[in-house]
């Protein structure tokens, strides 16, 4: 299940035509280093572990404790979800918690809200960083590509663009006036309110060096998940940790695209990246296909363990 969907990501992502499945088979059985693989999956499933741990932290200010295990299980449920439904985990591991741990769904919804902004200001900061030392390499997959940077100027400066913000602002607008009429509004101002009580939560986390932390290591078990498969193949054995550096970035940009573990947006990205730096595009794409596959096989049996576990040190729970 999992080959087949990175081969309909390699469809999606347009190198089907030049694909040697027979090739990529014989690697995986013959040519790939799997204590390698292994060593980098170990790294999946600490960054897994540290976001777990970092968002019973930021629980922790709105008067709720659950349980570790709890959380990163609900970590492991979210991950296992996505594959699903793109962006069905952030909802799926609140509700774990509503359910086990009796933790109110909107706070801790709050809270993957806050979550979310931060790796978002890391993603960019590492990709600032990036940016500057492989600034060629950027500027040659943009134009190679396709992608014009120049466009979304075009966009910001075209009529329709401000046409469409004032409608929206207008429909704000007249949705505020009207707000008390609508017969959930008390409701919905209480789902809101808690969710902005869980955004909140951020300032009132006890130890900032320790959540700190719990970002970086998770940034930085992303990175080795994915740099650490360089070498399970003798051609990207080679690629230097700046390259793969730029790999990452790529492909988690590429993941934005609401796919399936990323499926499509992510290979394209990592494809054509990888050939800038000298691998062709048949040997891309048995990377592409073989770690995501494995990587993606993660993410379903760590989800498949979660489930397990929390039914089972969970038994005699009953919170819904």
């Amino acid at each position: 299940m999992f080959y087949q969907l990175s081969w309909a990501a390699l469809f999606c992502s347009g190198f089907i035509g030049t694909f040697d499945f027979s090739k990529a088979g014989d690697v995986l059985l013959r040519g790939m280093n799997w204590w390698w693989m292994l060593f980098s999956l170990l790294f999946g499933i600490l960054a897994q572990l540290f976001r777990g741990w970092r968002w019973r932290q930021t629980l922790e200010p709105l008067g709720v404790f659950p349980k570790r295990n709890d959380c990163v299980n609900a970590i492991f449920v979210s991950y296992a979800a996505s594959l699903v439904i793109p962006r069905l985990g952030e909802i799926s591991r609140c509700g774990v918690l509503a359910k086990y741990d009796n933790v109110s769904f909107s706070k801790s919804l709050g809270t993957v809200v806050t979550e979310r902004l931060v790796d978002t200001l890391t993603i960019l900061f590492i990709t600032g960083i990036t940016f500057l030392l492989q600034m060629p390499v950027f500027i040659t997959f943009l134009e190679q590509t396709g992608t014009k940077i120049p466009s979304l100027v075009h966009l910001l400066t075209s009529v329709w663009f401000y046409i469409v913000l004032f409608c929206l602002i207008g429909v704000l607008v007249l949705l505020y006036y009207l707000r008390k009429t609508l017969f959930f509004y008390e409701r919905v101002k209480g789902f809101v309110l808690n969710i902005c009580e869980g955004v909140m939560s951020l300032k009132n986390v006890r130890n900032i060096p320790l959540f700190i932390f719990y970002t970086l290591a998770i940034w930085g078990c992303y990175f080795f998940h994915f740099y650490f498969t360089f070498y399970c193949f003798e051609f990207t054995s080679h690629l230097s940790m700046l390259a793969a550096l730029v790999m990452f970035v790529g492909g988690t940009f590429a993941v934005i695209v609401p796919t399936p573990n990323g499926a499509g947006p992510w290979h394209f990205a990592v494809i054509s990246m990888m050939m800038l730096y000298g691998v062709n595009v048949t040997e891309a794409g048995i990377f592409a296909l073989i770690v995501h596959g494995i990587q993606t096989f993660l993410v379903v049996l760590l989800g498949v363990y979660a489930l397990v576990a929390l039914s089972f040190t969970n038994k005699n729970k009953t919170n819904y």
